[in-house]
């Protein structure tokens, strides 16, 4: 019978917000799983946190990453990266005297920078943007997030870019507007398979608290659940869509995100040499062993 450290951690929660959680499976050097074996594990997981990260060290500053949700294996998954980074260096004497380390995932070398001691939190490098080419009409994105087309800030444009998933980024009016959003996860999943998405990223620039830049909410029906309530790859890809659009000049800031109009979750942003940096801290809700 096979055996693994096991963990459900929530990433980028505060005080007032739980996060988001993630369930991360830390392996040894030796220890092998199967892609069959690590869907698997995942869908039994369905319900009780979005994604599984697998941990395996590579060398002493270096691991490899591997995400899956109940649905699929999954690119890149920003909230599991620092719910699993961040419990592993702060409990590793070797690690947490590192100021960066490295992981590597489907989307290429990345690095982890450690601010623990600074920040309480750990930021990590988003993959490169790819700014694509997306060709859904208005009303077939606005009948899928069941909302009006009276609802989008027409003075920003709708765009699709990729820095870890494919993100439709979509501009609204309100935060009354963004808080009140109640798509169907049928339909939207059609939606996001057919027109080649990963998830819907939906936008303003009106906020509970000044200090923030904008409120988000991210939708993922094709990864088995409707809505992520704290995203690193999404909001990686609306930093680098704010730095296009000039509403970011690459300076540290906080973005609000869920559907709480006041007990909302925290995701940090930064850059680093006109790379998006994304980061938070996370906190350990169980611990133990599974068991294969």
């Amino acid at each position: 019978m096979k055996q693994f450290v096991y963990k459900k951690i929530n990433a980028f929660s505060t005080i007032k917000s739980g996060g988001n959680p993630a369930v991360c499976l830390y392996l040894d050097k030796e220890q092998q799983l199967s892609e069959v074996e690590m869907l698997s594990i995942a869908k039994e997981h369905k319900g009780f946190a979005s994604e599984v990260i697998y941990c395996t060290p590579l060398c002493e500053n270096s691991f490899r990453l591997k995400y899956y949700s109940s649905e699929c294996e999954v690119e890149f998954c920003g909230h599991g990266t620092i719910a699993c980074m961040y419990e592993l260096i702060k409990n590793n004497e070797t690690l947490i005297a590192l100021p960066v380390i490295t992981i590597f995932t489907n989307k290429g070398e990345l690095i982890v920078y450690n601010e623990l001691e600074q920040l309480n939190a750990v930021f990590i490098t988003a993959p490169k943007p790819q700014h694509l080419i997306f060709s859904a009409k208005l009303d077939d994105i606005t009948i899928s997030l069941n909302i009006s087309k009276d609802e989008i800030n027409y003075n920003y444009p709708i765009e699709l870019i990729d820095a870890g998933l494919r993100t439709l980024i979509v501009p609204v009016n309100s935060l009354e507007n963004v808080i009140g959003m109640h798509p169907d996860e049928i339909e939207l999943k059609e939606f996001c398979l057919t027109s080649g998405i990963d998830i819907i990223l939906v936008f303003t620039t009106s906020v509970t608290d000044m200090n923030n830049i904008a409120r988000t909410r991210v939708f993922a029906p094709k990864f088995g659940y409707l809505e992520d309530p704290a995203t690193g790859s999404g909001n990686s890809a609306f930093g680098y869509y704010m730095i296009k659009q000039h509403l970011w000049r690459g300076n540290p800031i906080s973005i609000e995100q869920n559907a709480e109009l006041n007990d909302y979750n925290i995701v940090k942003l930064k850059t680093v040499a006109e790379r998006v940096l994304f980061g938070g801290s996370a906190v350990v809700k169980i611990e133990g062993k599974y068991f294969l």
